[in-house]
């Protein structure tokens, strides 16, 4: 049997990391077994459904090499699909016409409730054989004997007892079909066999196979994924972490680095770290997902994104760091060696954003000094500035190899442990402590440059003592 499985998002807000995670997995698991991936965009949601909102989703899918194999459907384009299922579960006996008010809803959840009882619609309109008005909705007979059960893919046998089921509403009084009607409608006219989401949607797993069974669709795969945690081991949102796929793309992460951290999300293979999309469709096993939610850590996508970076032609990096150099004004024209400083600085930072703000001493003045650095190693540091200084201006050769023997000559004659030296020459250079080697970091300016940034700094000195 074909798999075919499919990414329902609803365009209410910019595509979240934990719904990359669920249109992944659905993908790769589509993939391995020569089957489809789809997407349907659930907006029925009219007040805060955007068409924006769902051009973001659709090109952060698309951006990380997860596009469906036919044209993304939509639910507000499909009502008669909907109104005709309805009409068949009338006509079989499974629904029924109910005009309970709000007050009597209400009334019923309070004595419910004031009885310990779970609250829930007590189907008091069930035998009634009300026809429809404009203040009747349509809801389902579940059946209220027995238990439902069905196989998790990831959480193995999962069982509900039917009386914890109430007669869901199908369609509401102005004739509008509910979630859990549209959900089940869709995934058979498209033809799904698998349904892979979250574990936030396994109460969900039991109404919507009983409207299958009302309808006469065939079971389906399920399978539940962990929920995505911050790293307060709370469910990720906007108040834990950064939740946006477009906004890790702005900090610099790699589209292949985003989708092996979030592969990492309740899955693993051995000691195995770094994956490819084409990696996971091999190696990934929906099986072994396991059921404890899994934190994004964003220590970790560091590390992935760093390592991604590093298997980077250079002309590749190079055209991915450009357009995070022009957000700086960083002109690669300026410099007739800037191949060289960014071959030089392309591993100081975990991100493309972050490398490029460590690039920028590199094309403009240093205008500042780091503040707990400069009173840590700068200050007091005229004799060292000034011996350097006179030494590299006496080099014949200006490369990395002559300058780092300058400065082992210097070292050695002011009798002074290497962060004495170095990091007062790396401050006036970069105005921080952090660059690569001392003698690469020279070499990446003309001696005029340098002995600019030296006298900036002894300035600097002169005027703070």
């Amino acid at each position: 049997m074909t798999k075919v499985t499919r990414f329902a998002p609803s365009p209410t807000g910019a595509l979240h990391i934990g719904g990359v995670r669920t249109a992944l997995f659905n993908y790769v698991y589509a993939k391995q077994n020569k089957g489809r991936f789809l997407i349907r965009v659930e907006d029925t949601d009219i007040e805060r459904s955007t068409k924006e909102y769902e051009k973001n989703i659709l090109k952060g899918l698309s951006d990380i090499g997860i596009d469906p194999d036919e044209p993304p459907v939509r639910q507000s384009e499909r009502s008669e699909l909907y109104k005709l299922a309805a009409e068949k579960i009338i006509e079989s006996g499974n629904g029924y016409w109910c005009d309970c008010s709000k007050e009597a809803l209400e009334e019923m959840r309070k004595e419910q409730e004031l009885a310990g009882k779970k609250p829930m619609y007590d189907g008091r309109s069930r035998n009634l054989g009300l026809k429809r008005s404009e203040n009747t909705v349509l809801r389902l007979k579940t059946p209220k004997d027995g238990e439902l059960v069905f196989n998790d893919l990831v959480r193995g046998e999962v069982i509900f007892q039917n009386s914890e089921l109430d007669d869901l509403i199908l369609l509401r009084s102005d004739g509008s079909p509910t979630y859990h009607l549209c959900n089940v409608v869709d995934d058979f006219s498209q033809g799904v066999t698998t349904v892979v989401r979250g574990e936030d949607h396994l109460s969900n797993t039991p109404r919507q196979i009983h409207i299958q069974q009302a309808l006469g669709y065939p079971s389906l795969e399920y399978a539940h994924l962990p929920m995505v945690l911050g790293q307060d081991k709370k469910r990720l949102s906007k108040r834990n972490a950064v939740t946006s796929l477009q906004d890790y793309f702005d900090q610099g992460y790699l589209e292949s680095s985003m989708i092996n951290m979030l592969a990492r999300l309740g899955w693993s293979k051995g000691d195995k770290e770094i994956f490819y999309l084409d990696d996971l469709i091999v190696d990934f096993r929906i099986q072994e997902v396991q059921k404890a939610g899994a934190v994004f850590d964003t220590a970790k996508l560091d590390w992935i994104n760093n390592h991604h970076l590093a298997a980077l032609s250079f002309d590749d990096f190079k055209d991915r760091l450009i357009p995070f150099l022009k957000s700086f004004e960083i002109d690669l024209t300026q410099k007739q060696n800037s191949n060289k400083i960014i071959e030089a600085m392309r591993s100081s930072k975990p991100t493309l954003l972050g490398v490029a703000k460590d690039l920028i001493p590199y094309f403009f003045q240093v205008d500042s000094y780091d503040e707990k650095a400069a009173n840590k190693f700068l200050s007091g540091s005229e004799p060292v500035l000034e011996y350097v200084q006179r030494k590299l201006n006496k080099l014949e050769a200006w490369n990395e190899e002559s300058i780092d023997h300058a400065l082992q000559e210097a070292q050695t004659a002011l009798s002074l442990p290497t962060p004495k030296l170095n990091q007062p020459i790396r401050i006036a250079m970069t105005g921080s402590t952090q660059s690569p080697s001392l003698g690469l970091t020279l070499s990446l300016f003309d001696l005029v440059e340098v002995n600019n940034r030296i006298d900036a700094a002894l300035k600097y000195l002169a005027h703070s003592s």
